[in-house]
């Protein structure tokens, strides 16, 4: 068992995905927060797995759809920046940039996954222009989503890790999977 396997952020990490089911405006829920928090918070291999499993479960009810593939990928280079940017306690300036990065790559690259197999875009440059112009109305819900939830994430886990709850919980755990 690992040492540093921490139970209540992954706890946190799978309650904040229940946003998927809940009512929102579009692409405004906890996963690209979740990725970057777990990447963060979260140990080898479970913070890669945890996102796309949770994914692959809630896509299972909300249906699966041509460009998967994308948002995984960009949900796993969340998780590598929160795995190599975020560790320890970031500050909030620092949280914030890689939340913001992590929504511009979001939109990047599932827009070009739209362009690609979406069937909705000719495939030329023009076409690719206009995945992204049409999704720019859905960029700023992502970029608000993931700021909130990511800076959300980090600072009640800091407030409640401050408190000393989060590691007596997480001992607690950890010995019962020793």
């Amino acid at each position: 068992m690992q040492k540093d396997l921490k139970p209540s952020a992954g706890l946190l990490t799978i309650l904040a995905v229940i946003s998927r089911f809940l009512p929102h405006p579009p692409n405004f829920t906890a996963v690209g927060g979740t990725a970057l928090f777990g990447g963060s918070k979260l140990s080898r291999p479970l913070n890669y797995l945890l996102p796309i499993g949770i994914m692959l479960v809630t896509d299972y009810f909300l249906g699966f759809h041509k460009t998967m593939i994308y948002v995984y990928v960009s949900f796993m280079i969340a998780v590598f920046l929160g795995e190599k940017v975020l560790k320890g306690n970031p500050s909030v300036a620092k949280i914030g940039a890689i939340s913001l990065t992590g929504s511009v790559i979001f939109f990047l690259i599932t827009n070009f996954g739209s362009w690609q197999v979406g069937g909705l875009y000719p495939h030329t440059a023009a076409g690719l222009m206009e995945s992204y112009v049409m999704g720019l109305p859905f960029l700023k819900w992502t970029v608000l989503g993931d700021m909130v939830y990511t800076v959300g994430f980090f600072k009640v886990y800091q407030l409640v890790e401050n408190r000393k709850f989060l590691t007596a919980f997480d001992k607690t755990v950890n010995g019962w999977l020793s």
